[in-house]
């Protein structure tokens, strides 16, 4: 037997790794599963180049609780440690054993998707154990070697009889960690970070069978070959659909489609990303794509390597070549991030792309479930909105999908107005504002949807890039006004009139709310109509979608259009005191109601006043 201290320039790391190397103890589990799963593939690999001459077999780890005596197994069957090593590996942290090991085999390792490390993932053992054996034997023919450590720089190193290859680490688990000695707390971290890892993990057995067909078994609790390990070639449209309840065993409903990432220069990457039904809240639904690096779970906060825009879907990313610290938890400084960032942008617009051009009709069928994602990447992502002009969707309301080409095209002719700017009318509500939609397919305007909440700054952008272009909501003033043509209809009402009925109407009118506005419009038009400025409301939707202006603190105001070729606009003129006050808040309320404006009390009295005056 041997004692010493251990080799580190901190004369105590125990503490510090307790305190402050390690954000989250539970993640000592993932990295000595991961250091097994390290020493199972090393060996696989000197196996396949003829490096040693030992029987492989089929290799498994195991977690066993000893719950009576306070004890957490993790055991493998790879390539164990000598004597000289575990001196080397363990008791100098400096070392690395991974990364000798790779510059040993670099050019047979290079595509063996081996990484990981002994060295400092070893001792986040010590944040819930007070006292850490390694048991060890290697698959070189030397004596089997016994390891002991109690939280201390003092160790101990012995001869041990274990006869068959490989390592178990035994952590006895200190009294404010004991939690881990518990089945369900042991099942949820590694369903959490070891689900996919590429070694089988055993945790317990499990009954297979029925009645005397009763047999135990191994109760593995990973797919050691998930999905997005595979090429999309050996995929089915089911195995995705699978693989994606396998990631969210809560989530019913079906994904829209997938996009299989799969790239090895000048980086290594490869996933599954899903579309899923999304809902008008963009906050929802982050924190869905998890990050692995072979097949051991990182992180399922992917912000900058995965583009914002695309953070609302779910699935895998999987590369080995995102730098994590040494907690494998947090992304460093890196350009390999950008460019994996650039990638997946790319690759999402080109998935969509082939998406549109070989199934229109689906695509248009899936555009509700998918545009919020697209809108955002249009705004969020300049390389994303160069691709998205060939696949991004503008519906009307009678259910036609256009592209933004083939939008200027429907429309140039009708829509043009007197100064050559095409208008696209749209609307954010296809039942609040019916009325005016309906005015406008009456001059046989086309009447796009548009009615997620970044909508505002979409157009904003749209309008920039793209010259003669105006987009106007079709409430946003009287149809006429909006798309302004060289025939002016004459007003019944001579100026004088015209004057008066505005006088009129300022003084019973709320001056704060409404700006009065005479037009001599169709006689069949509606008497009075609400509408909002398309600048002042669209600045104010902005703010309120996240992008800071100061028109976000301005009172509502509206412009109260009046017709003055109506028989109201004449009554109004013909009509004194009360009679003409209640007939001007009659019309007031009725455009408001139009508007969706009339609520709370005021909308109570009435109705109360029209079921009156019907007795």
């Amino acid at each position: 037997m041997t004692s010493g201290k251990i080799n580190v320039t901190v004369e105590n790391i125990f503490p510090l790794i307790k305190k402050f190397l390690y954000s989250d103890h539970e993640i000592f589990l993932r990295e000595l599963v991961s250091n097994a799963t390290d020493a199972t593939l090393k060996l696989k690999h000197l196996c396949s180049i003829g490096e040693t001459n030992v029987e492989f077999g089929n290799p498994k780890i195991e977690v066993r609780i000893d719950k009576e005596n306070k004890k957490l197994h993790i055991i493998d069957q790879g390539l164990g440690m000598t004597a000289d090593e575990v001196e080397k590996y363990i008791n100098q942290v400096a070392f690395s054993g991974a990364e000798e090991f790779l510059e040993k085999y670099k050019d047979s390792a290079k595509d063996s998707g081996i990484i990981g490390h002994f060295g400092l993932g070893f001792y986040s053992a010590f944040m819930v154990a007070d006292k850490v054996e390694i048991i060890t034997k290697s698959y070189k023919d030397e004596p089997a070697v016994h390891w002991t450590c109690d939280g201390s720089p003092e160790f101990t190193l012995e001869k041990a009889d274990k006869t068959d290859r490989g390592t178990e680490i035994i952590l006895n688990i200190a009294e404010d960690s004991l939690e881990f000695l518990e089945e369900y707390k042991i099942n949820e971290l590694l369903t959490k970070y070891n689900k996919f890892m590429p070694v089988p993990i055993k945790f317990g057995t499990k009954t297979e069978g029925e009645g005397d067909d009763k047999v135990e078994v191994d109760n593995i609790i990973n797919n050691p070959n998930p999905a997005w390990t595979k090429q999309p070639s050996e995929l089915t449209d089911e195995d995705y659909k699978k693989f994606y309840h396998e990631l969210y065993p809560m989530q019913f409903e079906e994904p829209l489609f997938n996009i299989h990432l799969n790239v090895d220069y000048p980086f290594n990457l490869t996933g599954i990303l899903y579309f899923p039904k999304l809902s008008a809240d963009l906050q929802l639904q982050k924190d869905k794509i998890q990050l692995y690096q072979n097949q051991v779970f990182v992180t399922d906060n992917v912000e900058g390597i995965v583009p914002e825009f695309l953070t609302m879907l779910k699935g895998v990313i999987d590369s080995p070549d995102i730098p994590l610290n040494v907690s494998r938890s947090y992304l460093q400084a890196d350009g390999n991030v950008k460019k994996i960032s650039n990638y997946i942008t790319r690759k999402v617009a080109d998935k969509l792309k082939s998406l549109f051009n070989e199934n229109r009709e689906d695509f248009e069928q899936k555009w509700n479930d998918i545009k919020m994602v697209l809108e955002y990447g249009m705004l969020s992502e300049p390389k994303f909105y160069e691709k998205a002009g060939s696949f991004v969707l503008y519906p009307t309301t009678d259910d036609k999908f256009y592209t933004l080409e083939e939008l200027k095209e429907a429309l140039k002719d009708k829509q043009t107005d007197k100064d050559g700017k095409l208008v696209v009318l749209y609307t954010s509500n296809k039942e609040a504002q019916h009325s005016y939609i309906e005015q406008a397919k009456a001059k046989g305007y086309e009447v796009v949807l548009l009615d997620s909440p970044i909508v505002s700054h979409l157009i904003q952008k749209l309008e920039m890039d793209n010259e003669n272009l105006t987009f106007a909501r079709v409430d946003a003033d009287f149809i006429d006004n909006l798309i302004k043509k060289d025939d002016n209809t004459i007003s019944k009402l001579s100026e004088e009139e015209q004057t008066k009925l505005k006088e009129t109407l300022e003084n019973i009118v709320p001056k704060q709310t409404y700006t009065i506005q005479t037009e001599a419009l169709d006689s069949n038009a509606a008497p009075f109509m609400i509408t909002q400025p398309e600048f002042m409301r669209r600045m104010k939707e902005m703010q309120a979608a996240g992008g800071g202006n100061m028109f976000g603190n301005f009172p509502e105001m509206y412009n109260l259009v009046v017709n003055t070729n109506s028989e109201l606009a004449t009554s109004i003129l013909q009509t004194e005191g009360e009679k003409q006050t209640a007939l001007i808040n009659q019309a007031l309320d009725l455009a408001k109601l139009s508007q969706g404006l009339l609520k709370g009390e005021a909308l109570t009295a009435f109705i109360k006043r029209n079921f009156e005056n019907i007795k």
